[in-house]
């Protein structure tokens, strides 16, 4: 296990750039800030950039930073779950109940004020559905709830596929950019970060049973966890964070997955470690990934999703290839 010097060492690193990403974001832009003209932004609102700053890149910043961190800490949740380094934060079908939720929303001429709530009711009732369908009777059965779960998202796909051929031509833009993530409107609501931390000191006090748990269920059992109770309670965590990013930014990919994989392989295995480095970093990430989008192609600016998938992808197959060399 990585020495206590040593851990508060990275979390300390891993804090200061997360913050630093924050401001880095918001003083790169299509509006090119001195840095004379940012500090000025930042020391007061009311100045001629201060606007820009305060009401647009800070706040969309501050978004990407909280989503990162949920999906992150999702990803994590979700593998320990189904004993699965492929396991995501999508992969129980949540994003597609709020996904479905919003684009209908969409369709239909909702106020973008709403989409957010319409997400959520589209994740819970997800949630609900495969909770209720793979709970069953008997002992837990990660088969089961994988399999509802793929069964759930496969559903929902096929409801948002038909609302993407029936929508109205005005609406598909912004229905494509859900899909593949777009922080673009996306604004930092307050019970973001309340559940953000709330599950965090709740999962970091389940570390050590998280540790267990990702040996079997059966010595998880031996071992004396209630290992049926704790596996639910991992899944809905799981699946909250997953609706809460879900709801501020759509369907953002890769972060969930690459993430907790590149922190298993740098600080190992134990959660204490992982949970907390995970979601650093995945806030971290995101908003890299976030000013990548806005800047590249400026004064056009990409789905975040995208440039997200084009890291995530070289990335992943690259962390697969270095696991197979070492077998």
């Amino acid at each position: 296990m990585m020495p206590t010097a040593q851990r508060r060492l990275l979390f300390l690193l891993l804090a200061l750039l997360s913050v630093g990403s924050v401001f880095f974001a918001a003083a790169i832009g299509s509006v090119t800030l001195s840095w004379e003209q940012w500090w000025s932004a930042l020391m007061d609102s009311g100045s001629a950039y201060g606007e820009l700053v305060w009401r647009i890149r800070l706040p969309r910043a501050a978004a990407a930073w909280t989503v990162g961190a949920l999906l992150s800490l999702s990803g994590c949740l979700m593998q320990v779950l189904l004993r699965n380094p492929l396991a995501d934060p999508y992969i129980l079908g949540v994003s597609g109940g709020a996904s479905f939720a919003a684009l209908f929303g969409m369709s239909i001429g909702v106020a973008a004020a709403l989409l957010p709530a319409l997400a959520w009711a589209g994740a819970l009732l997800s949630i609900l559905i495969v909770f209720g369908l793979a709970r069953g009777e008997g002992p837990w059965s990660g088969t089961r709830l994988l399999l509802t779960g793929v069964v759930t998202a496969s559903g929902w796909a096929a409801l948002i596929s038909l609302l993407l051929t029936l929508g109205p031509d005005g609406s598909l833009r912004g229905m494509l950019f859900w899909l593949i993530g777009d922080l673009s409107y996306a604004r930092l609501p307050a019970w973001s970060l309340v559940m953000l931390l709330g599950i965090f000191a709740a999962t970091l006090g389940m570390a050590r049973s998280l540790n267990v748990l990702a040996m079997g269920e059966t010595t998880a059992s031996l071992l004396g966890e209630p290992t049926r109770k704790l596996l639910w309670v991992v899944y809905l965590l799981g699946s909250v964070l997953t609706a809460g990013a879900v709801s501020i930014a759509g369907n953002i990919g890769f972060v969930g997955l690459i993430v907790p994989h590149l922190m298993r392989l740098l600080v190992g295995s134990d959660h204490r470690i992982l949970l907390p480095s995970a979601t650093l970093f995945g806030g971290l990430f995101l908003v890299l990934s976030d000013t990548l989008a806005r800047t590249v192609l400026a004064p056009r600016q990409l789905p975040v999703g995208v440039v997200t998938a084009l890291l995530g992808v070289p990335l992943f197959l690259l962390l697969l290839n270095r696991a197979r060399v070492k077998q």
